[in-house]
């Protein structure tokens, strides 16, 4: 996988754990900007899911670390 992909998943499963932790994956704003974001980086759904399932801690803590900054 290259740095690239690494980046896009990342980038991908911040975006999809942000609106998961605040309930909001199944409205039609996140559905929109999601997909988009999918296809703008070149990944699919499942591919970040696999993502999330390896680094879940790591995305949470830079998620609530951002948070705290705002």
């Amino acid at each position: 996988m290259t740095n690239l992909s690494k980046d896009a998943l990342f980038g991908a499963a911040i975006l999809k754990l942000s609106f998961s932790q605040k309930d909001m994956q199944n409205t039609p704003g996140f559905t929109f900007v999601y997909k988009g974001t999918l296809r703008e980086l070149g990944v699919t759904d499942g591919q970040v899911d696999r993502y999330i399932s390896k680094h879940k801690d790591a995305l949470l803590a830079h998620i609530a670390a951002s948070e705290r900054k705002c």
